[in-house]
């Protein structure tokens, strides 16, 4: 596979011998769940967050969140895809807040399309790349997790505050880096679970994943030629008007692509967010891009590898703020009669932007490395306050409770 082409979400598949910087006191906890006012459906990876953006999170797959901010901030501020931005009031209650978004339906006469080749809109956009984006170094904090399931029921979780730092835009990914600050992990002990996934790269996929910057993932006029794109209708993120814009493989190559959608601010022409799904059509390209180790005498099975990688506007620079990796494949042993499906997801929100008086270059030595495996390098759930004041994506009712029955095995 060329050079730099690939994105490192790269599984190992291995037979596993089973065993077992900036928190701040006086915190508000904010906690509730959000819902479409529509239907009242919950909503997961709404982004909340302080008013000044300093304190970020993403709801969980429950719709829930929770956010610690230092002393209790006037409001927070909630925003997602195809509902209206919606500021709410913070007064006495902090706990179990009900939060219904409303849907922004965008009427025809209001959209104003400048341009009508979706192939121009996305050529423009990557030309203003490095005005939309940081032109300065920035350090981010942000939390990171990564779980592993055997059909419905999980096998693995590893999560961690990391920092990540990253270079100007006008620059590709090769200085960007991130640096553990904390981290857990667990993992069953069934007999019948030895066979396990890890991910290679870990936190650092972040960064790879970053299409903006790492431009040779799709964002070439070369890479483009090998797409079809279509202008969609328009949505709404942010109270801004976005294109939308999806693509498709116009034929196969010796490198999988992908198909998607791109989100490109209507003014500004920024990337607010992209979407990327892996052509599956070839399942030995798929396969050769997903896996790196395997044991011998185990057969391997591409179903899906998903991409979400949202960007977030303050102060009129365009930042990555939340990225969510989802694969899926089978696994099974030569002459057995059943496979056993998996999935492995992977999801890092940015929780702070540190200031530009603390921003500083993470040395290589402590630098987490694109080969290294997340879960080799963090220890066993242990500590029941583990995260204190550091904000986190708060874990679903379904991975809490898969936690709590590893643990006591």
């Amino acid at each position: 596979m060329e050079k730099g082409r690939r994105i490192v979400v790269a599984l190992v598949v291995l037979l596993l011998s089973c065993t077992s910087v900036y928190a701040q006191s006086s915190m508000t906890v904010l906690t509730g769940r959000v819902m479409s006012r529509a239907d009242g459906k919950v909503l997961p990876h709404v982004s909340v967050s302080s008013p000044d953006g300093a304190q970020q999170t993403v709801t969980n797959d429950d719709g829930e969140f929770i956010l610690k901010t230092p002393g209790r901030p006037s409001y927070i501020e909630l925003s997602h895809l195809g509902y209206h931005t919606r500021r709410v009031t913070i007064g006495n209650q902090t706990e179990n807040l009900e939060i219904r978004l409303v849907p922004s339906a965008i009427m025809l006469e209001e959209v104003v399309v400048s341009m009508n080749d979706p192939l121009e809109v996305v050529l423009s956009a990557m030309q203003k790349i490095p005005v939309n984006y940081s032109r300065e170094p920035s350090l981010m904090h942000c939390f990171y997790r990564e779980t592993a399931q055997k059909g419905n029921r999980f096998i693995a979780v590893s999560e961690a505050i990391t920092d990540m730092y990253k270079t100007s835009y006008k620059y590709d990914v090769r200085g960007d880096a991130v640096q553990i600050v904390k981290g857990r992990r667990i993992m069953s002990t069934r007999a019948s679970d030895t066979l396990g996934v890890k991910v290679m790269g870990g936190p650092v996929i972040p960064i790879m994943l970053d299409v903006v910057k790492n431009s040779e993932v799709i964002l070439t006029r070369e890479e483009l030629k090998h797409y079809q794109l279509t202008m969609e209708i328009p949505e709404r993120i942010d109270y801004r008007s976005q294109y939308v814009i999806s693509f498709a493989p116009r034929y196969q190559l010796s490198h999988p692509l992908f198909y998607g959608k791109f989100y490109i601010d209507q003014e500004t022409l920024a990337f607010t967010r992209v979407e990327l799904q892996l052509d599956m059509r070839n399942r030995d390209l798929a396969t050769a891009y997903m896996l790196v180790h395997k044991p011998l005498g185990l057969r391997f099975s591409p179903r899906e590898l998903t991409t979400v990688i949202n960007y977030q506007t303050q102060d009129n620079v365009t930042r990555i703020s939340y990225v969510r990796n989802v694969m899926r494949f089978k696994c099974d042993w030569k002459r057995r009669l059943f496979a056993s499906t998996y999935t492995v997801t992977t999801e890092m929100v940015v929780t702070a932007q540190a200031p530009p008086s603390e921003v500083h270059a993470i040395r290589r030595r402590d630098s987490f490395g694109q080969r290294d495996k997340f879960y080799d390098k963090v220890t066993f759930f242990d500590e029941p306050d583990f995260w204190g004041d550091y904000n986190i994506i708060e874990p679903t009712e379904s991975l809490e409770h898969a936690i709590d029955k590893l643990k006591k095995k």
